[in-house]
């Protein structure tokens, strides 16, 4: 058996190739940005053969750095950007446009009718989803609508559709060459298109959104023995290495951070903050504005299933603070310019930019900072930036709480985020638990590692991948009960002001 596994994190803002050795120790990383294309208000897209490109360099590099070969590998995973919607054909391997991301919200009058008219409670129940501008069956469906092309050819079968991790193994098993069209159950359950139970897709489903069957990916377990594919020898890896894990991105933080039994919770801080808590082998539905989702499967093993509070703006809100007010010249400033201030100054800062997702679903809400005075200065904005991320996770954590009836004693967090101490701090004090960092925090690559490696037998079982997880950082609550609670007032308060703001009628 080879020595490495290595993993393909295609996210919503860069991708990544990371490898592990047996011990879940990196060995060797390159990551690429891509493009983030906003062509008017609400509208979020990527360009396929773009994230393809970085796809492949990164892996190369990575390789290369480590000066490693396809015959070092024993397994590769894959974990994605889940929801954004790429649509190609077959034959020519072209993409019929840009794909459409999550965080897009031109879908939002297919949601409202669909929830007016009955059929989201079918959608609920069948799909543990609401239906939300978020997730990819409208974004499917807004395509098939408005290009006659598409249309015609997925009725003809030559259309194909799928989530990040299926375009991007399609063509690293051959694209027009005999490219494998697969994806996973943790991607499949983001769709409105697959049944939680039978983890299919489902007829009635596809009939709401007009979507044809053909252009639908084979879906398989998130850790495979029976392999995803193979690598192709032309492709950046130069060799045959078998694709044996595919996980939804939250899913594979998820599996990362070891969270295999019900009740373990993780918070992973990207693009957006996404909270998910593993509750077994039968889905829970949620009567809190949170969703019911696949954790994973692994082999022929029954599947897990979690609930899960998805929020669309937190990291992308100091990139905001960059690239769109220009107050700083990189994610880590933002820290550094919010520790000039000891707090915020009465300044609450809610980036709705996309809506509002959990738990509240709210399409038609848009960001706003509120509270300002001739007093308040970026320091303070940056400040409340922070704060948003960690109000918005405390938002989840309390529907969680209601949902479980489980209290969170410690919060395992991971992602690129938690590398900013002060909003770790402020999110121990805003929830008023501790917050756990892993010894690796970049857990959505090694999640998908941990798949692919299981599926070769690289890593025997889940107890062995227990025993590779360590705490780095831990930090504890400072705020008295009176200073949390009076934050929180103001945070939803200020939450109120962005509701209604667009019409989606």
């Amino acid at each position: 058996m080879p020595d490495f596994v290595a993993a393909v994190d295609q996210g919503t803002t860069s991708t990544r190739c990371m490898v592990f050795d047996h011990a879940g120790r990196e060995v060797a990383r390159h990551q690429l940005e891509h493009q983030q294309i906003l062509p008017r208000a609400g509208w979020v897209e990527h360009d396929p053969v773009e994230i393809w490109e970085r796809t492949s360099s990164s892996i190369q590099t990575a390789l290369n750095r480590a000066g490693l070969c396809a015959t070092d590998l024993a397994a590769l995973g894959i974990t994605n950007q889940r929801e954004t919607t790429v649509v190609w054909n077959r034959r020519t391997g072209r993409p019929y446009g840009n794909a459409i991301v999550w965080q897009d919200t031109r879908t939002d009058r297919i949601a409202s009718v669909l929830d007016r008219d009955g059929r989201g409670d079918v959608i609920r129940r069948k799909a543990g989803l609401p239906p939300a501008t978020y997730f990819s069956g409208g974004k499917l469906q807004w395509l098939l609508e408005h290009d006659e092309r598409l249309r015609r050819d997925a009725e003809a079968g030559d259309a194909l559709f799928g989530t990040t991790d299926s375009w991007v193994l399609w063509n690293l098993t051959g694209g027009t060459d005999g490219g494998v069209h697969v994806t996973d159950v943790t991607n499949a359950s983001r769709t409105m298109l697959m049944d939680l139970e039978t983890l299919d897709w489902d007829d009635e489903l596809l009939g709401f959104f007009g979507v044809p069957r053909a252009m639908l990916p084979t879906i398989r377990p998130s850790s495979d023995p029976e392999l995803h594919g193979r690598t192709r020898p032309t492709g950046p890896l130069g060799g045959e290495v078998p694709l044996a894990g595919i996980l939804g991105d939250q899913q594979a933080a998820m599996v990362g951070q070891v969270c295999f039994a019900p009740g373990e919770a993780k918070n992973t801080y990207g693009t957006g903050n996404f909270l998910l808590l593993n509750t077994g082998e039968e889905p829970v539905r949620s009567d809190n504005g949170l969703i019911t989702t696949v954790a994973y499967q692994l082999g022929a093993e029954k599947p897990v299933y979690a609930l899960e509070g998805s929020i669309a703006v937190t990291g992308s809100a100091v990139q905001w603070l960059r690239d769109q007010l220009g107050i700083i010249s990189g994610a880590a400033q933002s820290e550094t310019l919010a520790r000039e201030v000891e707090d915020n100054g009465g300044v609450y800062f809610v980036p709705a930019f996309s809506g509002l997702f959990a738990p509240y679903w709210r399409s038609d809400a848009r960001g706003a900072i509120v509270g300002l005075s001739r007093f308040n200065s970026n320091a303070h904005i940056a400040r409340a930036t922070l704060e948003s991320i960690c109000y918005q996770s405390r938002d989840v954590a309390d529907a969680m709480a209601k949902d479980s009836g489980v209290e969170l004693e410690v919060l395992k967090v991971d992602g690129g985020v938690t590398a900013n101490e002060l909003c770790m701090q402020v999110q121990a004090d805003v929830l008023g638990v501790e917050v756990s960092r892993p010894v690796v925090a970049e857990t959505t690559a090694l999640g998908a590692a941990y798949a692919a490696g299981l599926g070769v037998g690289f890593w025997k079982d889940t107890d062995e991948l227990r025993a590779n997880w360590a705490e780095d950082r831990r930090w504890s609550p400072t705020w008295s009960e009176e200073q949390r609670e009076e934050g929180y007032r103001g945070w939803r308060k200020a939450v109120e002001r962005t509701i209604d703001w667009v019409d989606v009628s």
